[in-house]
């Protein structure tokens, strides 16, 4: 469930500040704010989903995720095929946020 809730809500984030991106970078209509909002809504939402104890521990597991899903984003969306540094850098990320989010702690 953990994995899931951090991929949606990776993908509701990364989506939600493109909109943003959208308008002011790319001169896209203002209209794309209302999703774009509606987008960082949901990506909120979805973090609650995990099943962590302490929610700055759940922040900070997502951080790589978030990194991951924006380097799929850069490639998908995006059309910018990542290279070996971004994609080295990610796994990187991802190891640390197994650490971070599945480490032994005292009970």
């Amino acid at each position: 469930m953990t994995a899931i809730a951090y991929l949606c809500a990776a993908i509701a984030e990364i989506a939600g500040c493109f909109a943003f991106w959208a308008w002011l970078r790319l001169d896209k209509s203002p209209w794309w704010i209302a999703p774009g909002i509606a987008s960082l809504c949901l990506f909120a939402y979805l973090l609650t989903l995990v099943d962590a104890e302490h929610a700055g521990r759940a922040y900070a597991a997502y951080g790589a995720v978030y990194i991951a899903a924006a380097i799929g984003w850069l490639w998908v969306v995006e059309s910018a095929k990542p290279d070996r540094w971004d994609l080295i850098g990610a796994a990187i990320c991802l190891l640390g946020s197994a650490v971070i989010l599945w480490g032994p702690r005292p009970a």
